[in-house]
C-alpha cells in the first residue's frame, strides 16, 4: 500500500505510551501507525529521526493574535509561524486586542478575511461574551466559533469590557441552551487594586490570588446555576485548586488550565515588564503548587496566552505596563525543560498540550497520533539545548521573558496535514 509520507520515530508518543513506530500518512492524515521496524512501506517520502522524538502537533487554544486592528503587536501570518516553528498546528484566536473584537458574526466575518491565506497552521476562533450581546451567543456559535470568552475584571482594552454577576448568568443560561462553553478570565474586581507604586512586588500585591480563588467560585456557582459548561483560563495561582477540585469530584462541569510563564517562572525572579502578565507570575512554592494539579487532573491543559504587544507598551513601571507575556514559539521547549528536571515524561506534556486543549476545543482529529487523525506531526530532540534570542524568534515583536535564557529541547521539523511546515508557503486552515 502506497502513503505519501512515512515518519519514523524509536520515541514516537502515542495514546498507550512512548515507543518505536512508524507513522504512515495518506491524504492528509494518519492511515497507519506500524511498527518501527516493519519493512519499510511504498511512500512518495519518508523520514527516519532515530532518536528524536516524534510528537503529535500541539494545539494552543489561547492565543491573542491581534489581528486586524492591532497587527502591529501580532498578526496571522507572524503568530502562525511562530507557532509552527514551536511545534504547535492549531491555535484558536481570542475574541479581543483585534478591532473589531469577535462579538457578533459580522466581526467574525472580518477576521476570517483578515486571516485568509496568511496562515501557517490551522486556526479556530473563539466568540466574545460582554454586556449585552447574549442574543447574539447562538449566532456566533453557528458560525463556528469553539466558545465564548469573557472577563470578570477590566480586560485592559475598553472595546471588551466585564460581565458582572447577572451578566455572566445571562450569558451562561443562553449558551447552555445550544451546549456551547464559557471560558472566563476569572479575578474578582472586587479585590483588585491599582499598585501602589512602580515595581513588582507592588504590582504583585494589587492582585492576590485571593482574587483569582473568589472569581472562580462565582464560575462555579453561575455553572451549577444554569447548566453550562465553564473553563477557567489561565490559573496563576494555587488557592483557585481547591475550589476547582472539590467541583469536579461534585460533577460540576468545569475545567481549568495554565500557561508556561506560570510553571517554569517565579516572582523572585521577575527582571522587567515583559514578565507583566494578569493574571501575575506567583512565587516558586506557588509555581510547585500548579505542578502538583496537572498531575492530579486539576488542570488539564498548558496554553500560552500569548499576549504581545509593541515595546513601547512594555514601560520600566509595572503599573503602567502593558501586561502580557510572548511566548508561542517556546511553550513546549519551557514546559519541556521544566518537566524532565521534575520526573515527567513526554506523554506527560502531550497530554497537557496537545490532548487536553484539542478535547477542551471539541477539535476532533487534532492533538493524538492515532490512525484517522490529522497527520499533524513534529520532531522534538528533548537533549538539545539552546539559548533563547528573542530577535530570532518569528513573534512580530522581539520581546519575551525567556529572552537568553537556555531552554531544553529543539523542534526539528514540524508536519501539518502531512506536509512539511517551512514557513515560506502557509498551509494552514481556517476552522
Amino acid at each position: 500500500m502506497r502513503y505519501d509520507l512515512v515518519v519514523r520515530s524509536r520515541r514516537a508518543v502515542l495514546g498507550d505510551g512512548e515507543r518505536p513506530a512508524a507513522v504512515a500518512v495518506r491524504d492528509g492524515r494518519i492511515a497507519a501507525v506500524l511498527p518501527y521496524d516493519a519493512p519499510p512501506p511504498e511512500a512518495a517520502e519518508s523520514a527516519d529521526l532515530g532518536d528524536v522524538a516524534l510528537l503529535p502537533g500541539l494545539v494552543d487554544t489561547h492565543v491573542h493574535v491581534n489581528e486586524p486592528g492591532r497587527t502591529h503587536w501580532e498578526g496571522f501570518a507572524t503568530a502562525t509561524r511562530a507557532a509552527a516553528a514551536g511545534g504547535v498546528t492549531t491555535i484558536v484566536d481570542m475574541p479581543l486586542n483585534s478591532l473589531p473584537p469577535t462579538v457578533d458574526v459580522a466581526a467574525l466575518e472580518v477576521k476570517r478575511a483578515a486571516a485568509a491565506g496568511q496562515v501557517h497552521v490551522d486556526v479556530g476562533f473563539w466568540g466574545g461574551a460582554i454586556p449585552g450581546n447574549a442574543a447574539g451567543l447562538r449566532g456566533l456559535h453557528e458560525a463556528g466559533v469553539y466558545g465564548f470568552k469573557c472577563f470578570l475584571s477590566p480586560s485592559g482594552v475598553d472595546e471588551f469590557p466585564p460581565l458582572d454577576g447577572a451578566g455572566l448568568r445571562e450569558a451562561m443560561r443562553e449558551i447552555a441552551s445550544f451546549g456551547g462553553l464559557m471560558v472566563v478570565h476569572a479575578e474578582d474586581p472586587r479585590l483588585l487594586a491599582e499598585p501602589a507604586g512602580p515595581t513588582y512586588p507592588q504590582f504583585l500585591a494589587s492582585r492576590p490570588g485571593e482574587a483569582e480563588a473568589r472569581a472562580v467560585e462565582e464560575v462555579i456557582a453561575a455553572v451549577r446555576e444554569t447548566g453550562a459548561r465553564a473553563h477557567i483560563l489561565h490559573v496563576s495561582s494555587a488557592a483557585c485548586l481547591e475550589p476547582l477540585a472539590a467541583a469536579r469530584a461534585r460533577g460540576v462541569p468545569i475545567s481549568a488550565e495554565t500557561c508556561p510563564h506560570y510553571l517554569t517562572l517565579t516572582a523572585e525572579e521577575v527582571a522587567g515588564p515583559e514578565y507583566k502578565c494578569c493574571p501575575p507570575i506567583r512565587e516558586a512554592a506557588n509555581r510547585d503548587a500548579l505542578w502538583d494539579a496537572l498531575a492530579a487532573g486539576v488542570l488539564s491543559c498548558i496554553v500560552s496566552d500569548h499576549s504581545p504587544s509593541t515595546p513601547d507598551l512594555k514601560v520600566p513601571d509595572f503599573a503602567a505596563a502593558w501586561g502580557g507575556v510572548s511566548s508561542l514559539q517556546l511553550g513546549l521547549s519551557a514546559i519541556w525543560t521544566e518537566a524532565s528536571g521534575r520526573g515527567y515524561g513526554l506523554r506527560d506534556v502531550v497530554r497537557w498540550m496537545a490532548e487536553g486543549p484539542a478535547a477542551l476545543a471539541g477539535l476532533a482529529g487534532k492533538g493524538a497520533i492515532a490512525p484517522g487523525n490529522d497527520a499533524d506531526l513534529v520532531a522534538f530532540d528533548t537533549g538539545a539545548d539552546f539559548v533563547v534570542d528573542a530577535t530570532a524568534l518569528h513573534h512580530r515583536n522581539p520581546i519575551t521573558p525567556y529572552d537568553g535564557r537556555t531552554l531544553t529541547g529543539v523542534v526539528r521539523a514540524t508536519w501539518l496535514r502531512g506536509r512539511r511546515v517551512t514557513g515560506e508557503k502557509p498551509l494552514g486552515a481556517l476552522l
